[in-house]
Parts: C-alpha cells; structure tokens; sequence
C-alpha cells in the first residue's frame, strides 16, 4: 500500500540496519581485544570457567615462583655446608696429626687452637647463613618447625631443618670443666631478643654488677678469678639487656681478666648463646677456665634497695623482696651444671676419640647435605611441571576466550556488506513516500 504516514520500508530497514550494525560493533570489538568472550553477554558459562582458569594460572605460576625460591633458599643453605665439610675434614686432618706420638704436648697445643677455631667458624657459618632472614642450620628439626614451599596446590614441599652448629654436630670444643645454663622456660627465640630486665625504680643510674666464680670444691688453689660484669641501668626505668648483649658483656669481663702473679694467662671466653635442641630456644651458657672446676656461684649487687625500688627479670629474676633481704644470689635461675670434658686433640688419646667424633659428625652433615640436594631435585621438577600445567590451561583458556580470527573476518565482512546494503536500502525506503506525491499534483 502506498502511503505517506507510516513508511513501513523504511522502518524495517532501519531495523535490519541496527541489526546489523551491532553485529559489526562486536565482530570489531573481539578482533580488536582478540577475545571472543568480552562481556558476560557473550557467554555467561564460558566467562566463569575463563575466569576460573585464569586464577588457577595465576595460582601455578606463582607456585613456580615458589619453588625457585625454596630451590635458591636449598642451594644457599647446602652451599654453606660444602664450606662446613672443608672444616670438618681439616678438623679430622689435625686430629690425625695430634693423634701420632711424635708430637710434643706443646705443638698439640698449637694444633688445637686450630681445631677450636674450625669449630668455632662451622657453629658462625650455621648461624650466619640466611636466606631473607630465614636460616635453617641452627634449629634441631621438629614436627612443627619444618619450612613449608607452597607450589600451587593444597600440598607443600616441607623442608626439614637441620643443627649443624658445635652442639648439633656433637663437635663443642675445650678440654672439659664446669659449664651451667640458664633455665630453658626464660629462653629466647633468637639470640637478639630481651633476656634480662633490670629496674632501679628509685634513685640516680647505677652500676648493677654481676660477680661470677668458678670453684674447686677439691682445693681452693684451683679457683677461677671472679669474672666481674658492670651492668648499667637508667635511673627510674627498666634497662633491657639481648642475650647477645649479655653474653657480650661477660666475654669482655673474662677476657679482661690479664695474668696471675706465675704468669699464667686468665683470659678466656666464658659465656655463649646456646640453643637448647630439646626447647629450641637460646639460653645462656657458661663455661670455666680449665676442668678443675665442679661448681660456680653468681650473685647480683648494686640494685637499688628499698620499697619499689630495684627488680631483676628475665633469664635473672630477683624480686623487690629478695632485693630488700639481700638475696641476691642468681643460680637459682639455671640448670644444675654439669662437668662436659670437651672435645680437643691435646693428647693422643683425646685426638684418637675425636677422629670417631669427628667422623659421626662428617656423616651427621652429609645426611643433611644429601637431604637438602633431593629436596632441590624435587623443586625442580616441580618448577617443570607447574610450567606444563600453566602452559596446558593457557591453551585450554585460550580455546574457550580468544576469538577465531580466520572465522571472525568472514563474519565482518558479512555484517559490512549487510550495513552497507542497509544504509542503502534505507535511503531507498525513504524515498518511497515521495512516489505519493506525483498523485497529489
């Protein structure tokens, strides 16, 4: 029907011709993003399950990224212990050499600074080797303290840590006498932690001073020099003393301790930080001069007296009360001590007991060292597998997301050539109306 009001030919072409130009807004926009799956529109159910792929690729290469840092944690950490085992053979070397009686007392002597200083480096090198602040040579390993890689899945890599210090490896040098420790409950989880606490609480800054001797209950000829350790501590503040910080003091006490009226020297290193394997924790370590000595005594002086006054917390702990009565005395806060003959190579027999020593230690450290190189085998192929794993989810991401370029072209071109035949076929329409008015003249 011919007409003028109502131009149906043009309305139906302009409706074919939107038509067509949102198919060609979208084949425009998935070539251009390259993904045939741009909005939730395209496809409700694929866009979920891209996007669930997409986070578990993320998830595995993440993974991987973990487990080539737990491979170069390993690496650093059995790196250190390849340095360890040089020691360790040097140490078996010179006990060899100290153990043959061709030696004179004195030159065993000599070879035993060095075998102390071996010693001495292999317990530095366990706890200095870090890896971003993580260590895993000084703890005894527990059930709970194993190192846990995340590689993508619910299941972790657990690395296991090991003791490779003097006391892990059974290795603490010295030729033996009196050593005390303080009670495991106020260890410490690092060295560099608060382990005493002194509080004045009235009266001007004091020197606390801390009095250590150790004693021959056999004769009074064999006792130690008092190894005398001046604490300072703020007036009306608590003062805060590391473990480090403590045993550092008390180093520089008994090194400082010069020569007796013979000549002797009295000088030695009388405390360290020592890790309690059973606890895992650091505590305080003291050791006499030579093996005369089979009991020790500490005591506390210089804290303010008095009502509110002075306190002592921590690895000490020495109450208002105890302060006021003059119970100053600080054994009460260690374990009883114990006569340790120490391993060294001053005589032929004790360097023929330190080749067995030494021996069970080199395979302590090997145990470790093999096990630290499968867990590294282990990350590897964990790495190679993560990498396959991502690489068959991109490829399956990939079939469901991206477009069909080849597939897409022809579609474009189809909705071009529909656009075009549309705008056409409008302007036709549009003219049809026109035609009416040859009849109205």
């Amino acid at each position: 029907m011919l007409s003028i009001k109502n131009n149906v030919m043009a309305q139906n072409a302009a409706r074919h011709l939107g038509m067509a130009y949102d198919n060609l807004a979208k084949s425009v926009e998935r070539l251009s993003s390259g993904q045939r799956i741009n909005s939730g529109k395209d496809d409700a159910a694929g866009l979920a399950f891209r996007e669930l792929i997409r986070a578990d690729i993320a998830v595995l290469q993440q993974g991987a990224r973990n487990a080539q840092d737990g491979i170069s944690l390993v690496q650093t950490m059995e790196g250190a212990m390849a340095v360890m085992d040089e020691n360790l053979i040097r140490m078996q070397e010179l006990a060899e050499q100290a153990a043959t009686g061709s030696y004179s007392a004195a030159q065993r002597i000599i070879m035993d600074n060095e075998f102390s200083e071996m010693a001495d480096e292999i317990e530095r090198i366990a706890d200095a080797t870090t890896f971003n602040g993580v260590t895993l040579l000084n703890t005894a390993p527990t059930a709970t303290n194993a190192l846990s890689i995340h590689v993508g899945t619910a299941t972790t890599i657990d690395i296991a840590q090991v003791n490779m210090t003097k006391a892990g490896l059974n290795i603490d040098t010295g030729n033996g006498g009196w050593q005390a420790y303080s009670a495991t409950a106020n260890g410490v989880d690092a060295s560099s932690d608060t382990w005493l606490t002194i509080t004045q609480g009235c009266g001007g800054a004091l020197t606390t001073t801390l009095t250590i001797g150790f004693e021959d209950s056999g004769t009074t000829e064999n006792n130690e020099s008092d190894i005398v350790v001046a604490l300072t501590v703020v007036s009306s503040a608590a003062t805060t003393f590391s473990l480090a910080s403590l045993v550092s003091n008390i180093n520089s006490a008994s090194n400082a301790l010069g020569w007796d009226a013979s000549g002797n020297d009295l000088r030695y290193t009388a405390a360290f930080s020592y890790l309690d394997t059973t606890s895992s924790k650091y505590v305080l370590q003291l050791k006499s001069r030579d093996s005369n000595a089979d009991s020790y005594s500490m005591a506390m002086s210089g804290i303010a007296s008095g009502a509110s006054c002075g306190s002592v917390t921590g690895g000490f702990e020495i109450t208002i009360a105890e302060n006021i009565a003059g119970s100053l005395s600080v054994t009460d806060n260690m374990q009883a001590g114990v006569t340790k003959a120490g391993l060294n190579i001053l005589t032929t027999a004790a360097a023929t007991a330190a080749l067995t020593t030494i021996t069970n230690a080199i395979n302590s450290k090997d145990t470790a060292r093999a096990a630290f190189g499968y867990k590294m085998n282990r990350l590897e192929s964990t790495v190679a597998i993560l990498n396959i794993q991502t690489e068959n989810l991109g490829a399956a991401e990939s079939r469901i997301s991206d477009v069909d370029v080849a597939t897409e072209m022809a579609t474009l071109t189809r909705n071009q050539v529909l656009a075009q035949a549309g705008v056409s076929m409008l302007a036709q329409a549009n003219a049809m109306p026109q035609m009416a008015l040859t009849l109205l003249r």
